[in-house]
């Protein structure tokens, strides 16, 4: 197959550059649909399907996938976290991932301040492994947990701590670069004497080297002049680190070229200490031009590490959307703000110069437009709200989607203010209401995200409109059109506006010496693909219109708006910290990230005649992305802008197996809570079949469940059991201290201790507990197969058993977070036009949210004086949260250590499926069984959710979790012991002489099962 590249219209072998690559490069060569689908875009506008991706086993292999694709003709885009705000990271070439397996810290020199690294590495990694010796990398994007080195050399990346240290390019010493024509070389600053030597060497190293005497020669008054005088200019080349002034600098030169001059192999960085001590000062001002007009004065007084702003329009957002408030209430007066960073070497060295800063503009930290800290935990909550623009405001509540396009814009500090009123002036031409404005205005760059209408042809003109006059309007300002994101396509064609003809041509002079045949990343900065062409959406974007099982009530009831949520800010490849996205985190996959399966299920809708996936719903490429999305949710809460990929996958699901056989763990897991409820009618004799030798395998062969996995173990007697033969009184469903304890699954018929010991609780606190007696289910198992139809009538079902108690506003108590999650999350949207489940949601409490807001003011928790450590369950983390936990622990005198290390792994039914068992202890051993293992035995082990008791207990730590119901009731009997009590874990029964029996033939008729079906096999295609 030949395939036309865009933009010289060669074509491409591609089958053969596949084979080849195959065979010459030790990595992943992936050229299939699915893959090409995970990076058919970054985080701009842009989309275009690439050729193939190749993702290197080290930097040498990457090399080579160079070498190979240059024998082919074959455009090359290098790639790091994919992050892009100008499309620099999407384009129809061999995308080389570094971010997988080059992303070694090569060397450190403490003396030296430097380190050497490969392209993959992560900022946050590479920090994290300084941090011994006291030394970081000084710039740092708002992408930092996830943002590559090989990345930020090519973006020229920035960040709030560009204030101190600068831009990247201030902070590389050398690159180890490869041409697209295979010549290899380290580049630094050059003297006159080295490029001599370079020249009479000859060959290619010395055509590049006189090739740029030659431009800077030729261009130096250009360069001189045309390049504006402030410290955050990213966009175009950059020539003047070329200047003799400035050493020749070779490798500062290629800085910020997007990957369009060379390949990045490895880097040497300069380093910078660690401040000791920081502190912060915020200021209030009346609006965000006001903010702006006060930073020349503020600088004029002080030199701070950071000099960020945010406006009230992100305050108002971050208020609807329920994200950082502790971070709002910590603000003083104002409409906008600036937060003024200092360091030093001492607590009082920078709480002085905060108040020297203070005395010197005329202020006192008792205005109330004045907040100081400095409390690290508290400043670092902060700037992360700062941080989180532009997930904050690409999907405002008021549906009103934004768009970059301008979202870096930077101009001269002392003009800022006057700026700021031209563009928003700018933005009433166009109609744009109320965009945010934000960013780092210590060096005056200018964070905004812009409601363009990017889906119909008068919408994208205006797109171009606006940016024509935004480009001539920061010229005119002596600004740049970027100042942290670089070029790209977004403004590769504005250029001329803001540095000439003369300058833009010296560009692709460049460009030509480099690269003479085009071939890396084209289409950006020189010769740029229009600025409103490719786009992701467009006025020919025609996505199908599917009808859906869940409502999507927060995306205009649209799964397609839905899936648009995401705009490829990349927090779902964090490595460390919150819960998303854990299989990520376990494959260092992009396809299993929550934006490479968002990325899918965009494709999926068929928006665009060249969509990668073309088969919909019955993709077996878009079925294999999410089949390692462990539904945890953590991208509900983690993910900036609400991505739900639980939800999509039990969408697609429902879709995928319509009509046709499911795998067999849909039927065995999937139906569990029937399978629970049989279980009572001989509990010992099922789990001796599922625990005896031969038998329990072949069981879970039949029943798709890997076979390293033990099955839980059925109670001798079930909570529902235990109810029933206790004869409590049932409360009226009028009675006002009434509650319903909800049965779930897990806890009825696995771990009936932890219902019983809730009913003591909530007793003791003068609660009237009532429990359905009639069967009853939240549909969890069904939702998380995507059996939605079977899942919508049992939750019908159980509406009409709870309806009196739903009638008279009775709180519904939960136990297991993710049954919790469904009634507060799922089944609204579910049964979005039933107003019994949204009366059921607002009522459907969990145990310690009930107890802390609602139990009498003279009822206090046993105190247990003990330390704990507790795993939040991923479910609890994303929908319920865990701030009523907190409280109630701490009442209960409960020194807790609240693990933050994501995912348990066993994600319900997930860990059970065959083919998940390595993915599923991987992902535990990122940090919840590590701390588990190193927790005091001394210590509580607290885990509320069933799925992650049953990873701790049974991936060998030695170690039992407790339900805080179940420490807190044996608080009240005045014992807590050190290890768990047995009675609170059930164990299986020995089986009887009959059972014994039973068992052994079963495991046999069973054994003999796949046999008769083999010949069966045999004699049909005989």
């Amino acid at each position: 197959m030949f395939l036309p590249v865009d933009p010289t219209g060669a074509a491409v072998d591609v089958a053969g550059l596949e084979a080849a690559l195959r065979d010459a490069v030790h990595g992943e060569v992936r050229f299939d649909a699915g893959s090409k689908g995970a990076y058919v875009t970054d985080g701009s506008n842009y989309r275009q399907v690439p050729i193939g991706v190749v993702i290197p086993r080290d930097v040498e292999a990457g090399a080579r996938a160079v070498e190979v694709c240059a024998r082919f003709g074959a455009p090359v885009l290098s790639r790091g976290g994919g992050t892009s705000l100008a499309g620099q990271t999407t384009n129809t070439a061999v995308i080389i991932d570094w971010s997988k397996y080059c992303d070694a810290l090569v060397s450190v020199d403490p003396d030296a301040r430097t380190c050497v690294v490969e392209p993959g590495l992560v900022l946050d990694e590479l920090n994290r492994q300084l941090s011994d010796v006291r030394l970081q990398f000084g710039p740092k994007p708002s992408t930092h947990s996830h943002c590559a080195l090989g990345g930020m050399i090519g973006n020229n990346s920035c960040g709030a701590s560009a204030q101190a240290y600068g831009k990247t390019v201030d902070n590389v010493r050398r690159l180890e670069v490869l041409t697209y024509d295979g010549t290899r070389m380290w580049v630094g600053p050059t003297s006159k004497a080295e490029r001599t030597r370079i020249v009479a060497e000859g060959g290619r190293r010395a055509e590049i080297h006189e090739g740029l005497d030659r431009i800077v020669t030729e261009y130096l008054a250009d360069i001189r002049r045309g390049y504006p005088k402030i410290p955050r200019r990213v966009s175009g080349y950059n020539l003047d680190s070329l200047l003799p002034e400035n050493d020749f600098d070779v490798a500062k030169t290629l800085v910020g070229s997007e990957g369009t001059l060379v390949t990045v192999l490895r880097a040497e960085l300069d380093l910078v200490p660690v401040p000791p001590s920081q502190s912060l000062l915020v200021l209030g001002y009346d609006d965000i031009c006001s903010a702006a007009d006060d930073v020349p004065r503020l600088l004029e007084h002080c030199s701070p590490g950071q000099l960020e702003a945010l406006d009230g329009r992100m305050a108002q957002l971050m208020r609807e959307e329920h994200a950082y408030l502790d971070s709002l209430h910590a603000l003083p007066e104002g409409d906008s703000w600036l937060l003024v960073q200092f360091s030093g070497d001492s607590q009082d060295d920078v709480d002085e110069q905060a108040h020297a800063l203070l005395r010197a503009v005329g202020r006192s930290e008792k205005d109330p437009a004045v907040a100081f800290s400095d409390d690290p935990a508290r400043e670092q909550e902060m700037l992360r709200a700062r941080e989180a623009g532009l997930g904050v405001t690409a999907r405002p509540p008021d549906d009103r989607d934004t768009w970059e396009g301008w979202e870096d814009s930077a101009v001269p500090p002392e003009r800022l203010g006057d700026y700021l009123r031209d563009l928003k002036d700018l933005f009433d031409d166009f109609g744009y209401d109320h965009p945010s404005l934000y960013g780092h205005f210590g060096q005056g760059c200018v964070h905004t995200r812009i409601p363009f209408g990017l889906t119909t042809v008068d919408g994208v003109a205006d797109f171009r409109r606006f940016l024509e006059r935004a480009a001539d309007l920061v010229a005119a300002y002596g600004g740049s059109l970027s100042g942290e994101h670089g070029d790209g396509q977004a403004r590769g064609e504005l250029l001329t506006r803001m540095f000439g003809e003369r300058l833009v041509a010296a560009f692709g002079e460049l460009k030509a010496l480099f690269d003479p045949g085009n071939r890396m990343n084209p289409g950006k900065v020189v010769d740029p693909n229009p600025v409103d062409g490719q786009l992701r959406l467009g006025p020919a974007w025609r996505p199908a219109t599917v009808r859906t099982h869940f409502g999507y009530p927060e995306d205009e009831h649209s799964f397609s708006r839905a899936v648009l949520r995401c705009v490829g800010i990349g927090n779902c490849r964090s490595h460390h910290g919150g819960v998303m996205c854990p299989s990520y985190r376990a494959t260092q996959e992009e396809e299993h990230s929550t934006r490479g399966r968002a990325r899918l299920l965009f494709e999926m809708l068929d928006g665009h005649a060249d969509s990668a996936i073309t088969d919909g719903w019955r993709s077996t490429e878009v079925r294999d992305a999410l089949d390692l999305c462990l539904a945890c949710k953590g991208c509900k809460s983690d993910c900036p802008t609400g991505v739900d990929m639980a939800t999509y996958k039990a969408e697609f699901l429902a879709h995928h197996y319509a009509g046709r056989p499911r795998p067999a763990a849909h039927y065995s897991m999937g139906w569990l809570p029937l399978w629970a409820r049989l279980s009572r009618i001989a509990p010992s004799l099922v789990n001796s079949a599922l625990h005896a030798p031969g038998l329990a395998d072949a069981g879970k062969r039949l029943a798709g469940v890997d076979g390293a996995r033990q099955a839980p173990v059925f109670a001798r007697e079930s909570f529902l059991q235990w109810w029933r033969a206790r004869g409590t009184y049932e409360p009226d469903p009028g009675d006002p201290r009434a509650v319903v304890l909800w049965p779930d699954t897990f806890s009825t018929y696995f771990h009936p201790a932890i219902a019983r010991s809730a009913v003591r609780v909530l007793e003791d606190a003068g609660f009237h507990v009532a429990v359905p007696t009639r069967p009853v289910c939240c549909g969890l198992t069904w939702i998380s197969t995507g059996q939605l139809t079977v899942a919508k009538q049992v939750l019908r079902h159980t509406l009409g058993v709870l309806r009196p108690w739903i009638e008279a506003g009775t709180p519904v108590i939960g136990l297991e977070p993710s049954c919790t999650a469904v009634f507060r999350a799922d089944a609204p949207e579910l049964l979005s036009a039933d107003p019994d489940v949204r009366r059921l949601a607002e009522r459907f409490r969990t145990f310690a949210e009930h107890l802390v807001e609602h139990a009498p003011e003279d009822w206090r928790p046993p105190a247990l004086a003990r330390q704990a450590m507790v795993q939040t369950h991923c479910h609890q983390h994303a929908i319920t949260h865990d701030d009523a936990d907190r409280e109630l622990m701490r009442r209960a005198h409960i020194d807790a250590e609240v693990l933050d290390e994501g995912c348990c792994g066993l994600a319900g039914n997930f860990g059970f499926e065959r083919g998940h068992h390595e993915v599923s202890m991987a992902v535990a051993e990122q940090g919840v069984l590590p701390a588990v293992r190193a927790a005091s035995p001394a210590a509580l082990l607290l885990a509320d959710g069933f799925s992650c008791r049953t990873q701790i207990e049974q991936a060998g730590t030695g170690r039992r979790a407790l339900h805080l119901a179940e420490a807190l009731a044996l608080g009240l009997d005045g014992v807590l012991p050190a290890h768990l009590p047995e009675h609170l874990a059930e164990r299986p029964a020995e089986p009887s002489r009959l059972g014994r029996w039973a068992t052994t033939a079963v495991a046999a008729a069973l054994t003999a099962v796949p046999a008769a079906v083999a010949a069966h096999r045999v004699r049909r295609r005989s």
